[in-house]
């Protein structure tokens, strides 16, 4: 048996100013077939896990190129179509083939093409014909289109938010992908649009109480292969954004649409209160101030570079300055020209240096000061789970005693590493301040006396109701004034 594997990926925020060339998946994972590390970069799970599986159960995987970028605005046109027609050559190579097991993220742009997975699946659907085994992971932070439920047999999304799971959901699809091609289980995708767009962090109810409901149906209920939420993605402004409800079940198409349909309209009930409470810039310093333990973790949410922003934001920043904040460990900022500059000037030198807000209106005012370089690393990483995440050259800097971490890859605040890397022990610190969502929790809430979660200028269109969308649907909840049900669909 010969199984072909290859990731494409990255999350486009269509609203972003910064666009992704080859480079930018250079930067953060680019993988020639056989040359994946051992550990995985979310969406390229399936390479990992295909390979253990590979070698336990004795069939052939052929590998393709893996690559990721991390997530920014429009896809380069050439950059999306090399890497595509890359793997198709690879594909087209490895023929004849059992299966096509895809790491994909869902929620990429390129320019000319909407739908970009919708455009590789369908060309992997040409190439392999109909009756070949074709299936992918995905991040649920992405759009279902209908052309992608048409190319695929099936699909599997990360159920967590923080994406804690991305390898246990990649060792879903290859169960659900062996036990078919043994003929032990015949998948029918069935998918129900919920009509709303928001935000389900899984480390809070009543999103948390709804995935464990869904892995204990999942336990419960063999004709239940595997159920996921298709949370959208509210910075992609393509026609079919949205949330969506996915269930595979073994042959039971009727099945798997009534509950794809019982468990959207569950959602809809609860629209509105997902989304974790938020304060402004001043109150949560005020607060993590006033605080008698720390680390106070401040979560600057909405400059977050894993949701396409440049993360260079320094509304937060330039509070903590105002009120005087010490004790306390910003990461990070970035700035790739201020990182250069730290570099030529080396460690232990202060220089005066202007620093962050280049990118966009809503990111605040760059910061200039007298700053001592504490310390500087080539090619940082953090860790993230079982993979490593890189944030390029970095510098530690001291400004009017707070330690702030320039970086020049672009790269969300994924775990505490992120500043012992960079000489900081953040458990020593009253406050820290991170540039997350949420994938943050999983980590930082080992640490943190109090989670704090700030909304602090505009760097993301986080109001859908507001956001000025061109291709998006407007009849969906919060856009439009009465909300539908949706509509169901089942796919074999």
């Amino acid at each position: 048996m010969r199984i072909f594997t290859a990731a494409l990926a990255t999350e486009t925020n269509t609203f972003s100013p910064i666009c992704v060339d080859r480079r930018a998946f250079e930067a953060s994972l680019y993988a020639a077939p056989g040359e994946h590390p051992k550990t995985p970069t979310l969406c390229s799970a399936p390479i990992t896990v295909g390979r253990r599986l590979a070698a336990e159960k004795g069939f052939e995987l052929v590998e393709g190129t893996a690559a990721w970028a991390d997530p920014a605005g429009l896809v380069n046109r050439l950059a999306y179509e090399g890497l595509r027609d890359e793997i198709l050559d690879q594909l087209r190579a490895a023929l004849p083939i059992d299966a096509v097991v895809l790491g994909l993220h869902g929620a990429m742009v390129a320019d000319g093409y909407e739908d970009t997975e919708g455009d590789f699946l369908a060309r992997v659907r040409e190439i392999v014909g109909p009756d070949i085994l074709v299936c992918a992971e995905l991040d649920p932070h992405s759009h279902l289109t209908a052309k992608r439920i048409a190319a695929a047999n099936f699909f599997v999304y990360f159920k967590e938010f923080p994406h804690t799971d991305f390898v246990d959901r990649a060792k879903d699809l290859w169960r659900i992908a062996l036990d078919t091609l043994a003929g032990r289980v015949k998948p029918i995708m069935s998918a129900f649009d919920c009509r709303m767009i928001d935000v389900y962090p899984t480390s809070r109810d009543p999103m948390r109480s709804f995935v464990d409901r869904i892995v204990q149906m999942e336990a419960d209920d063999p004709d239940i292969l595997s159920i996921s939420v298709v949370h959208g993605f509210m910075a992609g402004d393509v026609p079919e954004m949205g949330t969506k409800m996915v269930v595979i079940t073994d042959g039971k198409p009727e099945k798997g649409a009534a509950l794809a349909r019982e468990l959207g309209l569950d959602l809809f009930s609860k629209r509105g209160t997902f989304i974790m409470p938020q304060i402004d810039e001043r109150e949560a310093v005020s607060r993590a101030m006033s605080a008698t333990s720390g680390p106070v973790v401040i979560a600057d949410v909405w400059d977050n570079p894993g949701g396409g922003t440049a993360g260079d934001a320094t509304v937060l920043l330039a509070e903590l300055l105002a009120q005087g904040a010490t004790d306390t460990a910003v990461g990070t900022i970035w700035d790739p020209m201020a990182v250069q500059i730290c570099m030529a000037a080396g460690e232990g030198a202060e220089i005066q240096l202007r620093f962050g807000a280049k990118s966009a209106p809503g990111t605040g005012n760059p910061i200039d000061g007298i700053v001592k370089i504490v310390r500087l690393v080539r090619n940082a990483e953090m860790r993230f789970g079982e993979s490593f995440v890189p944030f390029g050259d970095s510098a530690h800097i001291r400004l009017d005693g707070i330690d702030i971490i320039l970086n020049s890859t672009r790269a969300q605040s994924f775990d505490p590493s992120l500043f012992s890397t960079m000489g900081i022990d953040p458990t020593a610190k009253k406050i820290l301040v991170i540039k997350s969502t949420n994938h943050f929790y999983a980590s930082f809430a080992r640490i943190a006396a109090e989670i704090l979660y700030c909304s602090a200028g505009t760097p993301y269109p986080n109001n859908p109701a507001r956001t000025a969308y061109r291709r998006a649907p407007r009849d969906i909840w919060p856009m439009g004034q009465s909300p539908r049900d949706g509509t169901g669909s089942s796919v074999t």
